[in-house]
């Protein structure tokens, strides 16, 4: 039995790109990890936070609270890919917690907990940046685990690097955050993330554990999305599952020992670019290569089935 929790804030853009769902998943059935808050990203939070209410919902999991993110009047507004999955589903049928601005629960979060608390952050960076500008010190109090970069392959486990979305979207929130005293900051960027795939007998598992009403929901929100996205190929009647970078994040918060994790000096462009560079305004630990891809998809697999 584990007694020694890690407590949590997971800070997601779910609803755009499947990854998110399959691991705030993974989250909830990390039982190395205590959830402390789900918040949800600017740009369209009420939205995201529909989803995310549910899923806990039919997991039974409204212990959890859910903050929605600083309102971005001036973003353009997301690819509601999983919108038909809470087409009926409002805000107010959650049972459980509701956070009107959930950046400033963070900081209270943050601030009242006596052990250091982890941020895993798997979308743009803007509420870590909105939470250090009222809350400078939060910084030095917590680790930031984040999906965040490309510096030496892009998408499709292709070379050249390219503006990973998350630092596109947000660069110079991310320049901020990055600039902050954290204890620790540790990302996964495509190099070692988007290589995460299940396939075969793993991803048959998943598909077929229809008692699971969080695989259900899973497999439910994929559906939808395959239907609605051409930029990534989705084969989810029980062949394989999209291309799953945020769950490298969230095993990052709780483990290391599947990767090579380098500490690097980089820049972050305005156009959205991490370069590494000898005197980078940035530092930060980063898993650039797999030590065994291969276990980490058992190890996933099995998680997501709250085997381990």
């Amino acid at each position: 039995m584990i007694t020694d929790r890690i407590p949590v804030i997971f800070d997601t853009d779910i609803g755009s790109d499947m990854d998110d769902t399959w691991a705030l998943a993974q989250f909830l059935r990390s039982p190395e990890l205590d959830p402390q808050l789900i918040l949800t990203e600017a740009g369209d939070s009420g939205y995201r936070s529909r989803i995310v209410a549910k899923f806990l919902q039919l997991s039974g999991r409204t212990e959890v609270p859910v903050g929605c993110g600083v309102p971005v009047t001036d973003a353009p507004l997301p690819a509601r890919n999983q919108a038909p999955w809470v087409v009926g589903y409002a805000l107010a049928d959650y049972p459980g917690e509701i956070v009107e601005d959930g950046v400033e629960r963070m900081i209270e979060l943050i601030d009242a907990s006596p052990v250091p608390v982890t941020i895993i952050a798997i979308g743009p960076a803007i509420n870590l940046a909105a939470a250090l500008e009222r809350a400078p010190g939060i910084a030095s109090r917590c680790r930031l685990v984040g999906m965040f970069g490309s510096f030496d392959l892009g998408y499709h486990e292709q070379a050249p690097a390219v503006a990973e979305s998350n630092v596109r979207n947000a660069p110079e929130a991310l320049r901020r955050v990055l600039s902050a005293p954290w204890r620790d900051i540790l990302i996964t960027p495509l190099d070692s993330c988007g290589s995460v795939i299940l396939d075969g007998a793993n991803y048959r598992r998943v598909w077929s554990a229809t008692d699971d009403p969080m695989l259900r929901s899973i497999i439910e929100n994929y559906c939808f999305f395959a239907s609605r996205v051409s930029w990534m190929h989705c084969d989810f009647f029980a062949l394989r599952s999209s291309i799953l970078f945020d769950c490298v994040a969230v095993y990052l918060a709780y483990a290391e020992d599947l990767l090579e994790i380098e500490q690097i000096r980089f820049d972050v462009s305005d156009d959205g670019f991490t370069r590494r560079h000898e005197q980078g305004a940035f530092s930060a630990r980063v898993a650039l290569r797999w030590r065994d891809l291969g276990a980490f998809h058992t190890h996933l697999t099995a998680r997501l089935l709250g085997e381990v």
